[in-house]
């Protein structure tokens, strides 16, 4: 794929250089909660910027049904760019109306606009190839150039990702560059031993991956709520954790495979449990206990990964020359049950292995619990992008900037 520097090589002065980037942020009341993602697309747009382009920025934002909602408005993201970029930025108010074509020609070279977030719209994610293309049209009368740089939505099929490059030049930004450079290490350019650590609530989310990576890892390590239908594939009862039933057989397929081909499974030998989930607003004390896995009181539920299972999986990461994480090892976001995603996380430090943390839930953990961001190998702004490229497939975005 063409990169942005080829971009710049050959000129933006005075152009209108659309940047599809992945401002989906987390709020609270209106309050951006972690502003990675927008940190990670500022090298891109500082560039074009800079090279006197006249930046118009689009993304999406949570999940609105293809309608304005004011609960994802797009304005706090555009008004923290602002601040990170220390100048104004140009925010419209619609995506293709009038506000998108006023701020787009108001704009002089060297300024950046955001257009409202793109769901708004349902041309955006409609699965009618028709009503896609049409609202791509519209987007395409914005720019005269597009950079695809929101990596957290190049595994999605939607106008501005995967329509709207066939329809202008179009280049990979700088994030998006450096997401598949990561990848190809952890895929093409494996370095041994490789472990990975997957956690999070529900193993049908990463069925996909397991399987794929029984033919790649050297090691697997699991924790969060999927944990416990493995636990439960090993015949131990699992009280009120979370668990999907209708998973077993095909854990228990895994866990065989994982023997037959010499991929270290690891599982937990103590969890830490309580009879509710944590209040996490309130964060108030919940009394947990820790227990072995062969002894979950039917009336409690696991909510983190136990201290001896910590070690271990400290143990298992020591020395280890690759290693990706996705998915946190517990409710990190309460006090009582961050221990075990603390301690992976530092495992991950300490260990001389190139490091990648798989963005979403493992990204927000290893902000919220004080770690310093640069001393991983490398953090992912997309979770789920990230997984699917794991797995194999096919990512519609990363297939448009090819093209």
């Amino acid at each position: 794929m063409k990169t942005i520097d080829e971009l710049l090589a050959e000129g933006v002065d005075n152009k209108r250089v659309f940047v599809r980037a992945d401002l989906n942020v987390p709020l609270a009341e209106g309050v951006i909660t972690d502003d990675g993602r927008i940190r990670a697309v500022l090298p891109t747009i500082q560039a074009l910027a800079g090279a006197g382009a006249k930046v118009v920025v689009a993304s999406h934002l949570g999940r609105p049904k293809g309608a304005p909602d004011p609960a994802f408005s797009l304005l706090p993201a555009a008004e923290r760019l602002g601040e990170l970029l220390g100048a104004p930025v140009a925010f419209a108010q619609d995506t293709v109306g009038p506000a998108a074509h006023g701020a787009v020609d108001g704009l002089q070279p060297g300024q950046v606009a955001v257009i409202e977030n793109l769901r708004f719209n349902p041309g955006e994610t409609s699965k009618d190839d028709t009503e896609r293309g049409e609202f791509a049209d519209r987007l395409a009368a914005l720019a005269d150039v597009y950079v695809g740089d929101g990596f957290g939505a190049v595994h999605r099929g939607h106008a501005s990702v995967l329509d709207l490059p066939a329809r202008l030049p179009h280049y990979a930004g700088y994030l998006i560059a450096t997401e598949v450079g990561v990848l190809r290490k952890l895929t093409d350019e494996v370095q041994r031993p490789y472990a990975v650590v997957l956690g999070g609530a529900k193993v049908s989310d990463k069925l996909g991956v397991i399987d794929h990576l029984l033919e790649k890892a050297d090691r697997i390590l699991i924790g969060g709520g999927m944990v416990y239908t493995f636990l439960k594939a090993q015949g131990h009862e699992v009280g009120t954790s979370l668990l999907q039933e209708d998973q077993v057989p095909a854990v228990q397929d895994y866990l065989k495979r994982a023997e037959a081909n010499g991929v270290e499974f690891v599982l937990p030998v103590d969890v830490v449990v309580a009879p509710a989930f944590p209040d996490l607003k309130a964060k108030a004390p919940t009394h947990p206990a820790t227990v072995t896995v062969d002894a979950i009181p039917a009336d409690q539920q696991g909510l983190d990964i136990g201290p001896r299972t910590a070690a271990l999986y400290a143990e298992k990461l020591a020395d280890t020359a690759t290693v990706f994480w996705n998915g946190p090892m517990g409710v990190f976001e309460h006090p009582d049950y961050a221990e075990g995603t603390k301690v992976v996380a530092q495992a991950l430090l300490d260990s001389p292995a190139f490091t990648v943390v798989g963005g979403g839930d493992s990204a927000a953990a290893v902000r919220i619990l004080g770690f310093d961001e640069q001393a991983f190998g490398h953090i992912s702004t997309g979770g789920g992008a990230s997984l699917e490229y794991l797995e194999g497939k096919t990512l519609p975005g990363l297939a448009a900037l090819e093209n």
